[in-house]
């Protein structure tokens, strides 16, 4: 059976979550964060050699932490983790958060990639603008939001085109919806050596990308190691961030294990990829809004699904980027054909 689309091929397909972007065109960098409805189960997995992190090792499923209410994906390389405090704030005006003896303490944690050199203007003065844009995020927080250029994509890039922030999801006949969202930033490419058609046109669902499926035959090109700068590249420079949610219930554990999987998807829509110059990551998330307990074989679809709705959200961040002033790279509705 084919697999199909949630209504919106959107993360927030998964019962109970929101998405909100901030982003500011001249700085061509901005902040994505997921809000769920109620305090989730939350995982992470690293795969590339360059993170940059908030709060994750709270995460781990050794850990004491049962619950997180948002995820953070922000632009601007270490600078950007402050978009998570910006968060918080917007979360605590709203009365949520962990209760400690009267107070309540967000967890909100964060990952960003490195968008310092992209053609944007990164004098801002004293203090970086991530707190604020980590607040307007959270307060657009949506079922609908836009993807491409916009958010924590705003200044994506991948090698030769420009990167940007997509989403999918995928509903599964058991009743389980998957959603993944992810900022595509990384220093290898999506495209199948110098063509038009992506690396992950063999999960594509209808035209959601361009549907052009794969070249027949591979171009000679295929498996050319293509760098974002073509030229060595330089670690903590890139880096693809994600999120994979599901509406099953899932212990921490599971919600691990999801996050591995998902992982998949990087390497079925990116050549190559989890790179030493990459900060590779995936967050898991489960709302658990279906109360539905998968059994063996329900986990291991979940398993799958999680890695071609991932390699579908990637292709669909570099499909819908937009051009802009001042951009290094084309967008590939400019290189279609």
């Amino acid at each position: 059976m084919p697999f199909r689309t949630g209504p919106k091929n959107l993360i927030t397909d998964v019962a109970g979550l929101r998405v909100g972007n901030a982003a500011d065109g001249r700085l061509k960098s901005g902040v994505t964060v997921v809000v769920p409805d109620r305090p989730a189960v939350a995982a992470v997995q690293v795969l590339g050699g360059a993170p940059g992190t908030r709060e994750t090792d709270a995460l781990e499923p050794h850990n004491s932490l049962k619950e997180i209410h948002a995820l953070v994906l922000s632009g601007g390389s270490a600078f950007g983790l402050d978009a998570a405090s910006g968060v918080q704030a917007a979360l605590r005006e709203d009365g949520v958060g962990v209760e400690v003896r009267g107070q309540r303490v967000p967890i909100v944690p964060a990952a960003i990639l490195f968008d310092l050199i992209n053609g944007g203007d990164k004098d801002w003065g004293r203090y970086p603008p991530y707190r604020d844009l980590g607040y307007a995020a959270a307060r657009n927080a949506s079922v609908d939001f836009e993807l491409g250029s916009t958010g924590a994509g705003c200044g994506a890039l991948s090698a030769g085109l420009k990167g940007g922030l997509g989403s999918a999801s995928t509903a599964l006949a058991n009743g389980i919806t998957v959603g993944a969202l992810v900022a595509a930033n990384p220093v290898g490419s999506v495209r199948v050596g110098h063509s038009a058609h992506f690396w992950a046109a063999p999960f594509e669902i209808g035209d959601e990308f361009g549907g052009l499926g794969l070249p027949s035959p591979l171009p000679l090109d295929a498996a050319d190691i293509r760098w974002k700068f073509d030229a060595e590249p330089q670690p903590g420079g890139n880096t693809t961030i994600a999120v994979i949610a599901t509406d099953a219930v899932l212990t921490k554990a599971a919600a691990k294990r999801l996050a591995v999987a998902a992982h998949d998807g990087f390497a079925r829509a990116i050549w190559p990829a989890h790179t030493p110059a990459d900060g590779d990551l995936v967050f898991a998330l489960s709302t658990g809004a279906s109360g539905i307990e998968l059994d063996e074989l329900g986990a291991m679809e979940l398993s799958a699904v999680a890695g071609s709705t991932m390699a579908r959200a990637i292709a669909r961040a570099v499909h819908a980027a937009t051009p802009a002033e001042n951009d290094l790279f084309p967008v590939w509705s400019s290189r279609r054909g």
